[in-house]
């Protein structure tokens, strides 16, 4: 079978289209909620999806995304209804790409092999592990390719470009490029030489590259888009549904609501060239 994550954007790349990749928390107000946003998110085009897995020690959250762990681990969120949450998308005839951003430590808990037969099994097409070693990554992308599973690997600005190629090297899927060091969270704009840093990547490998960290906005899309390959927003999707759960909104208007943010995101990055 084909990978999904590995076709969406073979896709993407044959007809110039750049990819939108939102997050959401798995869980997060309750995992109900989170295949309803999964079923909305492709019924609007969505072809990439990142769920995040609640862990109590996030690696390189920001305080939005912290506190939809928080939420979700206090509502007594158990690793393995990410699996099921995700099983259950599939069930319902989901096509979408789906990628776990989970931390290793949960990984290493269940260990490797189980972790990721697990995953696959569940319908998921990658992991993103924020945490991995460099020096560990060639293992687990072998096992990871195994189990029929892209492993993503994340760049910071900070790595120099020898690194940046060396980390391409052990990812499969796309390239998690993050805008900025530090942690997630909503900017109004983006570093100029994350920009040219990103185009100059670009020309060095094959892979597609995402950008991810402080995107926010069409506006903030667009210029994600102008260098990469894609756009990856997290923080400004996950605030939306914090405030829809802050204001007692139903759950059918929380999913309308998130869905009108991420169509307007959709938008832009289809607009990109």
């Amino acid at each position: 079978m084909k990978n999904r994550l590995a076709e969406v954007f073979k896709q993407a790349t044959a007809s110039g289209r750049k990819t939108l990749v939102p997050f959401i928390t798995a869980g997060y107000p309750d995992a109900a909620t989170t295949g309803a946003l999964l079923t909305e998110l492709e019924r609007i085009g969505v072809r990439v999806c990142e769920l995040g897995v609640p862990f109590s020690d996030p690696i390189a959250d920001g305080p939005v995304i912290q506190a939809s762990y928080t939420d979700a681990l206090a509502s007594g969120f158990k690793t393995g209804q990410a699996f099921e949450i995700a099983r259950r998308y599939r069930n319902r005839g989901g096509r979408m790409a789906l990628v776990m951003m989970v931390s290793y430590s949960l990984v290493f808990k269940q260990g490797p092999g189980k972790f990721l037969a697990r995953a696959a099994g569940a319908g998921f097409d990658g992991l993103i592990v924020p945490d991995l070693p460099l020096e560990e990554a060639g293992r687990f992308e072998a096992m990871a390719a195994r189990a029929g599973l892209a492993n993503v690997m994340l760049i910071a600005p900070t790595s120099p470009l020898a690194r940046r190629i060396r980390i391409a090297g052990h990812s499969r899927g796309f390239i998690y490029y993050m805008s900025v060091a530090g942690i997630t969270g909503e900017r109004v704009s983006l570093p100029k030489t994350t920009i040219r840093a990103v185009a100059e990547l670009r020309r060095k490998i094959r892979l597609p590259v995402c950008l991810g960290f402080g995107i926010s906005s069409p506006r903030t899309v667009r210029l994600a888009c102008s260098a990469a390959d894609g756009a990856i927003v997290g923080s400004a999707i996950v605030r939306r549904i914090a405030d829809c759960v802050q204001s007692g909104a139903s759950g059918k208007k929380l999913v309308a609501s998130v869905g009108r943010f991420v169509g307007g995101l959709l938008k832009a990055a289809k607009s990109s060239r």
